[in-house]
């Protein structure tokens, strides 16, 4: 039996080629319009196996709605992919760059391709997905539309890559997060990351207490992230991501920070995800 997740956008979309290279080429995925939908379903055991879900770029930054979602939710992190995002220009087989007279794509897509867009007059059409624009190309069969979109959309949909890789800014990463329901994950033995929220009583000092205890036993803050706790005036909650050599470190510091704070939820202790 196949592995089913759910993923935002259309098949061909950046997270399914996430979940393909985390979970293998047959992982069959589950569109979903809003990343609300894709944690709905994947909470569901009878609709599908887990989820994957982008939760920061190394360009816009965190998408901090997705960490609300996730805190809210009854999903572990099992894993993480960091992919780097290839824009290609794709059309219909035999279609030259001079018949091109519009590009459809999602917005963030075309403003990542500008200085190759710019080199021409086309006419940019802004579409809530880059798969789904690749779809609609396809669909048409049209001489004088191009889409920007994955290799892989170019596969599922029969499109010839016209012009790859037009992508202004190379080095842009985006991280996906593995999801499954808590009462069906497994313990990761080789584990070496590990994903929490907490908050303090906001008494002073009362982070750098914290943060102390995770720096001397030796563990890396890779991330810190604040988020307002709803209903209070201005206080915070914290999401940390933190790596180690093994997993007693994260255990001997869990143990240490519980007394310093008001709530701590572990979100995950999965292995460190590879740059793709």
């Amino acid at each position: 039996m196949r592995k089913r997740v759910s993923i935002q956008g259309y098949e061909g979309s950046f997270h399914q080629v996430a979940a393909q290279l985390f979970h293998g080429k047959k992982v069959e995925v589950i569109p979903c319009a809003t990343f609300r939908d894709v944690i709905r379903v994947a909470s569901n055991k009878k609709e599908s196996e887990g989820a994957v879900m982008a939760i920061e770029n190394s360009i816009a930054g965190s998408i901090l709605p997705n960490y609300n979602l996730l805190q809210k939710s009854n999903l572990k992190i099992t894993g993480e992919i960091y992919l780097q995002i290839r824009q290609h220009l794709l059309v219909n087989p035999g279609v030259q760059l001079e018949d091109i007279k519009e590009v459809h794509s999602h917005t963030m897509a075309l403003q990542q391709c500008y200085g190759f867009l710019d080199k021409y007059k086309w006419k940019l059409v802004e579409t809530d997905d880059t798969a789904l624009s690749a779809r609609q190309v396809h669909q048409h069969k049209s001489k004088h539309v191009a889409a920007i979109a994955s290799r892989l959309a170019a596969e599922l949909y029969n499109l010839e890559v016209a012009a790859p890789n037009i992508h202004t800014m190379k080095n842009n990463y985006t991280r996906f997060l593995m999801l499954e329901r808590e009462d069906t994950v497994l313990p990761v033995t080789d584990a070496d990351k590990a994903s929490l929220t907490f908050h303090t009583d906001h008494s002073k000092g009362s982070l750098v207490k914290v943060l102390s205890r995770i720096a001397g036993a030796g563990i890396n803050l890779s991330k810190l992230q604040s988020f307002p706790i709803p209903g209070t005036d201005f206080k915070y909650a914290f999401h940390a991501d933190m790596e180690f050599d093994q997993q007693e470190q994260f255990a001997k510091v869990l143990k240490e920070i519980e007394p310093l704070t008001e709530a701590v939820k572990v979100y995950g202790v999965y292995k460190r995800g590879l740059w793709k």
